[in-house]
């Protein structure tokens, strides 16, 4: 199956686990707004990240992958979707 890369802006310990939307800027590009209620201790937060956007995307937790960004809160993910379906989904997200 082909695989997509996503960038993702995270913030870890929030109140709420939740995807809040999509920003576009000149500076880090399009990026998916992801906040987790787990810390960024250990890679809490990134696995909270994974799990929440594997649930969103109704894809298997084991197809997503971190490949960039593990101590950052600027990420890059591969997901198992064509490029056509992942924009179709980052579509029905709200701007920011």
């Amino acid at each position: 199956m082909a695989s997509t890369n996503l960038a993702l802006h995270v913030t870890p310990r929030s109140g709420r686990d939740c995807i809040s939307g999509v920003k576009h800027d000149e500076l880090n590009g399009t990026e998916v707004h992801v906040r987790v209620t787990a810390p960024p201790d250990g890679g809490k937060a990134n696995k909270a990240v994974i799990k929440l956007l594997a649930k969103q995307l109704r894809v298997p937790k084991s197809a997503c992958e971190l490949l960039r960004g593990e101590t950052s809160r600027h990420k890059l993910v591969s997901v198992p979707l064509t490029e056509d379906e992942l924009a179709a989904w980052i579509e029905g997200l709200p701007v920011l």
